[in-house]
């Protein structure tokens, strides 16, 4: 009985964070990071390009702005709102794949299954990647910025953090998504049939993560101003005052 009072209890405080982080951070931030996971599950499918020692997919193309994301959330509120906000994000994924799993199932068009057919080994890989690679890049992230005790607010802080922890995490991100989606999981029946080899997953890897940090130190100059203007406002005071 005790035990089930606890887990009530903590559940209980759990979903009084979650809503009050809701509330603090803005909400058209939070929904655009939303959208941006769900759309990185399905450009991913889609290889642009095919070398023998490089394969790149679409997910490149936004996947740099969900980093960019956590990292404002992270500096502001701390990694924990940050993680859980990725988790809120990849259930978001989950229900959207659900769906199209069901829609696929169901509705018997050949068009529409070439979109959301194989959701499933997609779904699975980008799941397992992202918690990975999310967790990585809130506390690569903390630790990093908690190396500047001198001016921890800077643009030099700011920006040393926010790119280690992108390379880092992306690194992460990218290779065990697509060795898990084009490696391992196309060798099971139903599964999305794209094949890729042990070689262009490395190469992947290595210059996606390259090209996300580039881009997201492109536009990392928004996020540092975005998390100045937070304190300059007291955006989500009531969470910082609660959880910080």
């Amino acid at each position: 009985m005790h035990t089930k009072n606890s887990l009530s209890s903590r559940l209980h405080r759990e979903s009084v964070m979650m809503v009050t982080l809701l509330k603090s951070v803005p909400a058209a931030l939070t929904i655009t990071f939303v959208l941006v996971v769900i759309g990185m599950n399905f450009l991913s499918r889609i290889t642009l390009v095919s070398l023998p020692w490089l394969a790149l997919n679409a997910g490149i193309l936004i996947s740099w702005l969900s980093f960019l994301f956590m990292d404002i959330v992270t500096k502001h509120y701390g990694a924990r709102a940050a993680n859980k906000l990725a988790m809120l994000a990849i259930a978001a994924n989950l229900a959207c794949c659900l769906v199209c799993v069901l829609i696929s199932r169901f509705a018997h068009a050949p068009a529409l299954d070439m979109v959301v057919g194989g959701q499933w080994s997609i779904l699975t890989a980008s799941t397992i990647a992202y918690v990975i690679s999310a967790l990585t890049n809130n506390y690569t992230n903390i630790y990093i910025g908690s190396l500047f005790t001198k001016n921890p607010d800077g643009k030099a802080a700011y920006a040393t953090r926010s790119f280690v922890s992108t390379f880092l995490s992306q690194v992460l991100d990218n290779f065990i998504f697509v060795f898990l989606a084009f490696v391992v999981l196309p060798m099971i029946p139903g599964a999305l049939q794209v094949h890729w080899t042990v070689m262009q997953c490395l190469g992947a890897s290595v210059i996606c993560a390259f090209i996300e940090m580039l881009s997201e130190a492109l536009f990392s100059p928004i996020g540092y101003y975005t998390v100045k203007r937070w304190q300059r406002n007291g955006t989500g005071l009531e969470y910082i005052a609660k959880y910080c």
